[in-house]
């Protein structure tokens, strides 16, 4: 089963069993939330998610949304939105140790996808960042 845990190592998860699935989101809230073009989430029954080490911080980014990051490196780790998806926590999926674990199935919220993404994959790509001189 996945484990994972934030950038410092102040916490640390375990996941059990199967994921529900594994989505890379595209709403603003989560890109502003993040600072990245889209965010993975694999989405568990909230008993399949254990905190082995540390106490995650929690953020109400909206009403009835609920983020859980690392105050010390500020990580972010899961989502729960009780109103909307009861009984569900959705884990970051770049935080597990290795991310290639569970692939990603589906791109969501694609309404509030930056433009540039939807054709990222054709830009050049580099092993390391490139020497330009």
């Amino acid at each position: 089963m996945p484990e994972g845990g934030c950038h410092c190592g102040a916490i640390r998860y375990e996941t059990s069993g199967e994921p529900m699935h594994h989505a890379l989101c595209h709403c603003t809230d989560c890109r502003r939330h993040a600072g990245a073009p889209m965010v993975g989430w694999t989405m568990y029954q909230a008993d399949q998610v254990t905190v082995i080490k540390g106490t995650p911080r929690i953020y109400q980014s909206s009403e009835h949304g609920r983020r859980h990051f690392c105050a010390a490196c500020g990580t972010g780790l899961f989502y729960v939105n009780a109103a909307m998806l009861p009984g569900i926590t959705d884990v970051q999926s770049g935080t597990y140790d290795d991310p290639d674990a569970i692939p990603a199935q589906i791109h969501i919220q694609v309404a509030d996808r930056i433009g540039w993404m939807t054709e990222a994959h054709k830009l050049p790509a580099f092993e390391r960042y490139p020497v330009t001189e």
